[in-house]
C-alpha cells in the first residue's frame, strides 16, 4: 500500500509519520511538490495521499482537486488551519478523508493510520 506524503517539513512532523511507517504493509514516499505528487498518482496509483500545506506549487486543496481528476478513487487526508465546519465547507466535493492539524504530532498519526486501516 502506497502513502504518498507531499511535505517539505518531513523532519519537523517525523513523529506524524512515523505511525504510518507502522501500519502493515506501508510504503511511504515523500515528495515535496504538488507536481511530483501528480506524476505519482498517474504512474503508481497510491492508496492514500497526505497533503501539507507550503508546498511551493499548489495551495493543498487545488492539489487534492487535481488529484480527484487523476483518480477519484484515491483517499486523501490534508493539513489545515481551518476548523471542522469550515474544513468541511472548504472540502466538500473532494472527498477528503480528514484534516490533519498544521503541527502534527504522533497522536494525529495514529488517529490517521486507524482511519486509513478502516479503507483497507
Amino acid at each position: 500500500m502506497l502513502i504518498i506524503i507531499a511535505t517539505n517539513r518531513a523532519q519537523e512532523i517525523q513523529d506524524f509519520i512515523t505511525p504510518l511507517k507502522q501500519m502493515n504493509d506501508a510504503e511511504i514516499a515523500i515528495v515535496q511538490t504538488g507536481a511530483i505528487t501528480l506524476e505519482k498518482v498517474k504512474s503508481e496509483s497510491p492508496t492514500f495521499v497526505i497533503v501539507d500545506e507550503g508546498l511551493a506549487d499548489f495551495e493543498p486543496l487545488a492539489l487534492v482537486n487535481e488529484i480527484v481528476k487523476i483518480n477519484a478513487m484515491i483517499n486523501t487526508a490534508v493539513v489545515s488551519p481551518l476548523n471542522h465546519d469550515d474544513f468541511h465547507e472548504a472540502s466538500e466535493g473532494l472527498g477528503v478523508l480528514a484534516p490533519i492539524p498544521t503541527a502534527p504530532k504522533g497522536e494525529d498519526g495514529i488517529q490517521l493510520a486507524e482511519l486509513f486501516a478502516r479503507f483497507i
